[in-house]
């Protein structure tokens, strides 16, 4: 027997091994001034290109009122207590009828935190007689979810279609014994390489499958579709998706999230959802700064227009100097490099102590061995000298990787 802080101690997780060289810096690193293309890290300025600020929103004028006014009008507090209790609102409701019209969704329930909606919901929705179905890259907060099934789980490889075909087959002879249902579960976009998930391909084999799909659009929502209403409207499949997820931290630039779907789904999970049933609802200036951005989304086009010229620049230029973007078709860049993780770390110390850009990185075991992924999220005010200047710059970066100025047995000392 062991002491659980002795444990705690002697095992530090695969991040946590790297806290003390890493924090402040690689890890938990503060970002300061106004939420822009240029912010201040360390005392000085950098083009930055890891905030999920997809439509400048952040800090749009109209934006920064609604969110002033209406702190100034209700304090953090209203309404107090869970909405099932006492923390309900006009305005609560208001939010979700007009985002389930924007969604072409019957109806919309408003979550506070888009991970715990994503936990929760999978909790909600299914029971140990049901089988989920679901792509091999979804995110964190869907496998935390499927760790509360207590029923069976099939995974596909990532968009491999024949593939979740097979795996349909094998659920279907399940659920046939058991009574239960199949819920699928991808991404409309995938936050790390940025490719659609195959939502068409998906919807296509309902006819020969009864299943419901469930689709967290994360990067989707604002920035994919004529409208912004999602990587469904994008690929013609708005109607085929049964249950659709969206963020307000990305295309929203707050907190929060939703889920929309039929009226009686949603009320299901308004009554079931453990993580909505027992947490405080989302306060008041939060609910009144969602309605003006989601206002200003549906209004103003000009926004999602300056976000994917910008978009369209970065990701051709890179493409055109030689750079391995995979096969991002969404905002999301991926920029693959061959290295070790000691050369990683001392390239984004480069990158930013040398060329003031500030990007993330992404090592091992989230890619594969050997390869560093820096990931670039450009919104709509960046602007075209920043994608020039960025251009060069990794260019020159790289040659810097393969004549092995980075090569170095240790992690860079901050």
């Amino acid at each position: 027997m062991q002491d659980l802080f002795e444990k705690i101690k002697k095992n530090r997780g695969p991040l946590g091994t790297h806290a003390k060289e890493s924090h402040g810096y690689f890890t938990f690193p503060k970002l300061e001034g106004d939420i822009s293309n240029k912010m201040i890290f360390r005392g000085k300025e950098k083009l930055v290109w890891s905030l999920n600020n997809y439509l400048g929103l952040a800090n749009h004028p109209e934006v920064r009122k609604a969110d002033a006014d209406s702190s100034s009008n209700y304090g953090m507090a209203l309404p107090m207590g869970a909405r099932m209790m006492s923390g309900n609102s006009n305005y609560h409701e208001k939010l979700e009828n007009e985002i389930a019209q924007f969604m072409q969704k019957e109806d919309c329930l408003l979550c506070n935190f888009g991970y715990q909606a994503m936990v929760s919901s999978i909790d909600a929705l299914v029971d140990r007689h049901d089988v989920i179905v679901y792509d091999s890259e979804s995110h964190a907060c869907i496998i935390d979810g499927l760790r509360l099934h207590m029923g069976k789980r099939f995974v596909y490889p990532h968009n491999n279609i024949e593939n979740l075909e097979k795996q349909l087959e094998r659920a279907t002879k399940l659920v046939n014994e058991s009574g239960g249902c199949i819920l699928v579960i991808t991404e409309g976009v995938f936050g790390m390489s940025g490719d659609q998930g195959k939502l068409k391909e998906i919807v296509d084999l309902k006819s020969k499958f009864n299943f419901r799909l469930f689709v967290d659009d994360a990067h989707g929502f604002g920035t994919m579709g004529a409208t912004g209403a999602g990587t469904g409207e994008a690929q013609g499949v708005q109607s085929g998706i049964d249950i659709y997820f969206g963020t307000f931290a990305k295309s929203m630039a707050s907190i929060g999230g939703f889920i929309a779907s039929t009226e009686n789904v949603i009320e299901y999970l308004r009554y079931n959802m453990r993580s909505q049933i027992f947490a405080k609802a989302l306060p008041m200036p939060i609910v009144m700064g969602a309605l003006k951005r989601l206002e200003l989304l549906r209004t103003q086009p000009q926004l999602k227009n300056n976000l994917w010229e910008i978009v369209y620049a970065l990701q051709n230029g890179l493409r055109q100097a030689g750079f391995d973007i995979g096969k991002t078709e969404s905002p999301v860049t991926p920029v693959y490099l061959n290295g070790t993780i000691p050369e990683a770390t001392n390239l984004i110390f480069d990158l930013r102590e040398t060329y003031d850009i500030f990007c993330s990185m992404v090592v091992y075991p989230v890619v594969p061995k050997g390869i560093i992924m820096l990931r670039l999220i450009p919104t709509a005010v960046h602007t075209i000298d920043d994608v020039n200047y960025t251009i060069e710059c990794f260019k020159k970066i790289k040659v810097n990787l393969e004549n092995g100025k980075y090569n170095v047995n240790k992690i860079v000392s901050i």
